[in-house]
């Protein structure tokens, strides 16, 4: 019997970078299931596996350790000689600012054994950054004097825990421009004790109003949800994979702004300690927000709090962009008509994305016959894209075939199943393990596959697209600088590679995935575009639950948190209108507007 193609895609993408700093993330994709003879998505959203490189089990591990060891013997450390703190009062008001003027500075760690997340985590920062405007990031260790006065605002990303065998590689001349700016700084997670101590304990105390070396990570609990801005946003780490969130010991109340609450669920009832404070121009995250996150995390706070560093005048504005996923020649030009002709009446502004060419090329789906449809090839296809371009929607490519030649990638080869700029393979648990760029990886090989796919579209009569997005979202660096080439942007979630920002050796094992609540210009120069809801997925597989119309809803209802901030979400439109018409209605209801996301490239 001949199958009915289904894209199996919906798991894969939002699981591989689904937790941001578990970019090896593995991420179990969509099965098949036959039904009636047609075969249909399901699965999506769950934590994935972290790539063994990343090693951050371990890194929690350590992280505990040392916080034991600093509990149980404080380290002396001696205040710097003739420092200047700022008084206490809070800063002058600022001249009003907003985003895309601002310019960040953004400074993590790479001592230690592992210092390679700091990078990780560098490059996160930095491209949410880019929201906002300009973004230096560069090792801690290589900060000069007088940097922080010479932008918007400061963050530094604590990734290693210094004491011990890992000597404080934060320069003096730091430590001392944070106690005398008035200019926003941002710190997270470890050494603001070393901060105190060198300020002087008394003198930090009195402007901050809480005490960094009687603060403590310890016990480590079971925090499973921090509340931001009257949203109780999930938290949630794989068993002894929690570094802690520091509990911050504060002496003056009326001094300290608690922005961020975090709930610890293991006393009863919860403990609920700040999880984000605010006093003076300082501002302390008790983690770093970038692992195990999904679309209802924590994660959204870090998002909004951005605004407050960098662009403190922005108002409240809510949009919403709608992507219909995985057309390809082989698509059914009766249900791309149904939810166009929905989405028309609806006056919903949408994105389409198109693959030009199908194939089977073992013929898994055809009867054991190989096969290859073009979009000349299917008149009544290119009819209906043609609707959709005239009402209402944006023509975004999806790769070139969506498939790696005739090998499982992981699944099939087919187009839809599989990636096309990265291999990948189904491990003994059904998880779906990322395992590095192809072996042809170079920008001549993606720059042949982008522009032979992008040539196609002008010939069947149809838009040549401005916008892009991977297969599966995931790409290597090169992928993604070939495609900067051809496309003035990418509306996807994306991988970020160690080695990246360093300017060193690009390591394809250790990657951070990241999805985005706003437009960035990422550390590669390019422009993403936000995808920060996951998709519907009205089945469990492949250990991933199944994600219904009220669960992408739920995650634009938290998403509100960010005050200028987008709820993005995308459909496969052979699920029919009944689950998008819940979608849509959903987000809308909440006070969305949906926009063409070509509008909102900056």
């Amino acid at each position: 019997m001949t199958m009915k193609w289904r894209s199996r895609k919906g798991a894969v993408l939002l699981a591989v970078v689904t937790a941001l700093a578990v970019p090896g993330t593995a991420a179990a994709e969509a099965g098949r299931t036959v039904q009636a003879g047609r075969t249909v998505q399901a699965g999506p959203l769950s934590l994935g596996r972290p790539a063994s490189a990343l090693k951050l089990k371990e890194w929690a591990q350590a992280q505990r350790a040392a916080e034991r060891r600093r509990q149980a013997k404080p380290p002396a450390i001696r205040p710097l000689k003739g420092l200047r703190l700022t008084p206490p009062a809070k800063p002058a008001v600022p001249a009003p600012r907003k985003a895309a003027d601002a310019s960040a500075l953004v400074l993590y760690d790479t001592a230690g054994p592992y210092g390679f997340l700091g990078e990780l985590y560098g490059m996160a920062t930095a491209n949410l950054a880019g929201h906002f405007g300009t973004v230096s990031a560069k090792p801690v260790q290589q900060y000069t004097a007088g940097e922080v006065e010479q932008h918007t605002a400061t963050i530094y990303v604590g990734s290693t825990y210094y004491g011990g065998s890992i000597p404080d590689a934060i320069p003096d001349a730091f430590y001392a421009d944070v106690a005398g700016t008035a200019k926003p700084v941002v710190w997270m997670n470890d050494n603001i004790w070393t901060l105190a101590g060198k300020v002087g304990v008394p003198a930090f105390t009195r402007k901050y109003g809480w005490d960094p070396t009687r603060s403590s990570f310890e016990p480590v609990g079971n925090v499973t949800r921090v509340d931001y801005k009257n949203q109780p946003l999930t938290r949630t780490i794989p068993a002894g994979a929690d570094g802690g969130i520091l509990r911050p010991a504060i002496t003056d109340p009326a001094a300290v702004t608690t922005l961020a609450t975090a709930q610890d669920a293991s006393t009863t009832p919860a403990t609920a300690f700040p999880w984000a404070i605010r006093s003076a121009n300082l501002t302390y995250l008790g983690e770093i927000p970038y692992a195990y996150t999904n679309e209802t995390d924590r994660i959204i706070a870090w998002h909004d709090l951005l605004f407050d560093a960098l662009a403190p005048d922005t108002p409240a504005r809510h949009r919403a962009v709608l992507r219909l996923e995985d057309i390809s020649p082989a698509s059914d030009p009766a249900e791309l008509m149904a939810v166009a002709q929905y989405l028309a009446s609806q006056n919903i502004p949408y994105a389409f994305q198109v693959i030009p060419v199908y194939t089977d090329p073992k013929g898994v789906y055809n009867d054991g016959v190989p096969e290859t449809i073009t979009l000349a090839q299917r008149p009544q296809v290119v009819d209906a894209l043609k609707y959709m371009a005239a009402n209402g929607g944006r023509i975004v490519a999806h790769g070139y075939t969506h498939q790696y030649q005739d090998v499982q990638n992981p699944y099939t080869g087919v187009t839809g199943d599989d990636f096309e700029f990265f291999r990948a393979h189904i491990d003994a648990n059904d998880s779906v393990i990322l395992d590095g760029p192809v072996p042809e990886d170079s920008l001549a090989w993606a720059s042949q596959r982008i522009t032979t796919g992008k040539a196609l579209y002008a010939p069947a009569g149809l838009p040549t697209p401005d916008i892009w997005t991977t297969p599966h979202y995931a790409g290597s660096a090169l992928s993604y600088e070939a495609v900067k080439q051809s496309y003035g942007a990418r509306l996807e979630r994306s991988l970020y590679f160690a080695g990246q920002l360093s300017g060193g050796p690009i390591d394809g094992q250790r990657y951070i995935g990241q999805f985005f609540p706003y437009p960035v210009r990422d550390i590669g120069g390019a422009t993403v575009l936000p995808e920060n809801l996951g998709n519907y997925e009205p089945e469990p597989a492949n250990n991933h639950a199944a994600r219904l119309p009220a669960d992408i809803v739920r995650a634009a209802r938290y998403n509100l948190a960010v005050r200028d901030g987008f709820a993005s979400t995308f459909y496969h439109p052979y699920f029919g209108t009944g689950p998008l018409t819940e979608i849509v209605t959903g987000i809308r209801d909440l006070g969305y507007t949906f926009v063409d996301p070509a509008s909102i490239v900056p």
